[in-house]
């Protein structure tokens, strides 16, 4: 009796669905979780680890997202200048009222996907937006609501 085949997905066999996620009011490591595995891939049952066959996830009012307990205050993102002693630091609260506050969904996201070329090509899929439009509205995306999923994810 022959083995059953493993599926493996091709290019041609993917097909990318278009999802829009407000970030209103949600736990931000909750959502980035759900996001992570909808930019990867990883719901479908046609997933293959070594192509990129995730979903694009829009996020709106990213700059209204939740931190639990002190996170706001006291949650610090590092980066290095490359030059010596030229560690910085910024608070997550700096940043969401800061000039660019897309960059803590952004970096929630990104620290949950693997590093490398194909986790890089999977960024491509997420959109974060800090204000309540965006400019897919041609793709007709469906709305994902991550709220509804747990209690736990909305404050």
């Amino acid at each position: 009796m022959p083995l059953p085949r493993t599926y493996v997905a091709t290019p041609k066999d993917i097909e990318k669905k278009w999802f829009v996620v407000d970030a209103e009011d949600l736990v931000l490591g909750r959502m980035a979780s759900l996001i992570a595995l909808r930019v990867r891939g990883k719901h479908k049952p046609t997933y293959t680890p070594n192509m990129d066959c995730g979903d694009h996830v829009i996020v709106v009012n990213a700059e209204k997202v939740r931190l639990t307990g002190n996170k706001r205050a006291n949650k610090t993102y590092y980066w290095h200048t490359g030059y010596p002693g030229g560690i910085k630091e910024r608070t997550a609260e700096k940043i969401l009222d800061g000039k660019f506050p897309t960059r803590v969904v952004e970096k929630a996201v990104e620290r949950m996907i693997p590093r490398g070329p194909l986790g890089r090509n999977a960024m491509r899929n997420l959109h974060v937006y800090a204000g309540p439009t965006h400019p897919h509205e041609a793709q007709q995306p469906e709305t994902l609501d991550i709220a509804s999923m747990n209690v736990k994810n909305k404050r």
